[in-house]
């Protein structure tokens, strides 16, 4: 399921994909909003079984708590940050993230299929990170297992050797950039 509104918008100006923070539990608000305002925006949902202890109720939730997108120019995307559900606009590089189109078209045919899915922010499988507490702290590895977000099995080249460490998700981990991390250490390849 999806909230979605396209009004009919003749301007000019470029258009883009922009996904905007909003505050805790304003996804709705932020919907109706920019729909009063003609502003198109997309707002990606799955309905979800709550159970209470009398009852049991469907209830439709959007997929990513506290996002919502919007295709617009920049004079929309600003009206649009006025709007006293929204917080900001996501941003990368100091200037505000633009999403292709292709990967909202992709967000949308997934949401179609009503397959089984969920949304995560554990580390993914071949991120390369940096152990930036506990008894491994500094060194540099890579994911190669996660154990639904509890337990990181992360590989350290040593010697032309692996070293497999099996580590709580609790240990604080940094992704690391792999550029940045050999211009800070000075290491060339």
């Amino acid at each position: 399921m999806e909230y979605n509104y396209r009004p009919e918008n003749n301007t000019t100006q470029a258009r883009h994909w922009f996904a905007l923070y909003t505050k805790p539990r304003h996804e709705f608000t932020a919907a109706q909003q920019f729909s009063e305002l003609g502003i198109e925006y997309y707002l990606p949902t799955v309905v979800k079984i709550k159970q209470w202890s009398d009852r049991k109720k469907k209830i439709v939730e959007p997929l990513i708590k506290g996002y919502i997108f919007i295709y617009s120019n920049e004079k929309e995307r600003i009206i649009a940050l006025q709007q006293r559900g929204v917080v900001s606009c996501v941003f990368f590089n100091g200037r505000p993230a633009t999403i292709p189109n292709w990967q909202i078209d992709n967000l949308r045919l997934m949401l179609e299929t009503e397959s089984d899915f969920q949304i995560t922010d554990q580390i993914e499988v071949g991120t390369k990170v940096k152990i930036i507490s506990g008894p491994f702290e500094g060194v540099l590895g890579e994911v190669n297992e996660t154990s639904n977000g509890k337990v990181l099995s992360i590989t350290i080249d040593l010697l032309k050797r692996s070293v497999t460490a099996i580590l709580p998700a609790e240990s604080v981990i940094k992704v690391v950039d792999e550029e940045t991390d050999k211009k800070n250490n000075g290491s060339e390849e």
